[in-house]
């Protein structure tokens, strides 16, 4: 059962600064929930209005492309070097919502990333 907690060096290596504000992006929480980070995305937009702009915003291609490419090239097209998608990006709030919209094991469990401190 130990296995499965979130490390608290796991999340505050995924923090990141964007905008003035410490926030994490989709597929970090998403690979800390443990659910895929496509459906991540489709729960936020199923649950939209529990995501305002102070919890969750997308970021720009010029932010993606400051903050992506060394970290997920998975997520980048090889042929052209483009983003394929804007990642979306979570505040401390937003990513306490997450635990409130997600089905996984771990958000149900209340192992969510918020205890480690996503904070302003």
């Amino acid at each position: 059962m130990e296995a499965n907690l979130i490390q608290p060096e796991q999340i505050e290596q995924a923090i990141l600064l964007i905008r003035g504000q410490r926030v994490m992006l989709d597929r970090d929480l998403a690979a800390l929930y443990g659910v895929a980070t496509g459906n991540l995305n489709k729960a936020v937009q199923r649950n939209l209005e529990r995501f305002p702009a102070d919890f969750m915003f997308q970021l720009t291609l010029e932010e993606a492309q400051m903050c992506l490419p060394s970290r997920f090239q998975s997520g980048i097209l090889k042929r052209g070097q483009n983003i394929k998608y804007l990642p979306k990006v979570f505040t401390q709030e937003g990513v306490s919502m997450l635990s409130s919209v997600l089905r996984s094991p771990r958000a149900i469990s209340g192992q969510h990333c918020h205890h480690a401190g996503v904070r302003a």
